[in-house]
């Protein structure tokens, strides 16, 4: 049972070992929110000492503190338990050195106008985890030879479903914004999508974004209007050249599911690549008459002839000498 005195929970967290279960929970997403910072080339999470104090005394709305750990009476008990998270170095003072960027204090002591970065990181059996899985996803591509063919074709089919589902996507994020755009608002769906800065959960908040335009861009609006319905115009009108886009656009699709999106050609010089090439007749015939050589010009056509026996002569000696 969890001590319930004022006493009891001063002794409680002087073992190091509950002093643990205290940190993660507060480094959990029940604890006090903390900031991101880079300390050291690193990137670490900070939050000011009074609103960990605070946190610990009276915890935010909705937090569920643990049944096992005692809660804390006055500010003096929270106080003293922090001085004893920097004495066992869960963590430690900083300084602010610009926006985002901090420094380790010189000063070690616990106070609550001070700014504290967490070294403690918590559990790190899931961090484990996910990097056991993500080394074994890298073997596994990399033994991408020896799969077997119907893991090879689901592959390729998530591939190209997945390249078409960004390129849809952001085809319709586009044509949405400049459809609302021309009206005068701008609207996007999944604004940060495309966020470098942001985690992969953040990209996706929020849903969309709708602002009004800004001043000074009514005659974008209008050249941009006169060009979309003009292409309208132009498919409702030639009905038979859109529809051979689109047929085209179909085809392409096809081909790049069944993994023939090459032409036969260059399929069969792929195949026929260590193969001696030798022109054709009308290939030879074609370069006697486009010969620069003044000379040439002045042969009769028994000397074209003669010289063209000649020279496939010469080049069946020489695929003769090279077998």
């Amino acid at each position: 049972m969890a001590p319930s005195s004022t006493t009891d929970a001063a002794s409680f967290y002087e073992d190091e070992k509950n002093l643990k279960l205290l940190c993660d929970f507060l480094r959990s997403s029940e604890g006090p929110a903390v900031r991101e910072a880079i300390e050291m080339d690193k990137r670490v999470y900070y939050l000011k000492g009074e609103k960990l104090v605070n946190f610990m005394v009276e915890p935010k709305k909705g937090a569920k503190w643990p049944k096992d750990l005692p809660k804390f009476k006055t500010r003096q008990e929270a106080i003293a338990v922090c001085k004893e998270l920097c004495n066992y170095q869960y963590m430690h003072r900083s300084e602010k050195r610009g926006k985002g960027d901090l420094v380790i204090s010189r000063d070690r002591d616990f106070d609550e106008s001070g700014i504290f970065t967490w070294i403690y990181e918590g559990d790190k059996s899931f961090s484990h985890l996910m990097t056991t899985l993500l080394i074994m996803g890298f073997l596994f591509c990399v033994c991408f030879p020896i799969w077997p063919n119907f893991l090879k074709v689901f592959a390729w089919y998530m591939s190209v479903s997945f390249l078409l589902l960004i390129f849809f996507l952001v085809t319709v994020r586009g044509v949405f914004f400049l459809f609302v755009w021309i009206l005068g608002y701008d609207f996007w769906f999944l604004p940060n999508l495309f966020d470098e800065q942001l985690g992969f959960v953040d990209s996706f908040k929020p849903l969309y974004s709708f602002e009004k335009t800004k001043e000074g861009q009514l005659m974008y609006r209008i050249g941009i209007a006169v060009a979309f319905f003009s292409f309208c115009w132009w498919a409702i009108t030639q009905p038979s050249e859109f529809d051979g886009f689109v047929s085209a656009q179909g085809d392409f699709i096809k081909d790049l599911y069944a993994g023939t999106l090459l032409s036969d050609v260059s399929e069969a010089d792929k195949e026929n690549i260590d193969k001696p090439k030798m022109g054709s007749l009308e290939d030879l015939l074609a370069g006697l008459e486009s010969s620069d050589d003044p000379e040439e010009e002045l042969l009769s056509e028994e000397a074209k002839l003669e010289k063209m026996m000649e020279n496939l002569m010469d080049e069946a000696e020489d695929l003769t000498d090279e077998e």
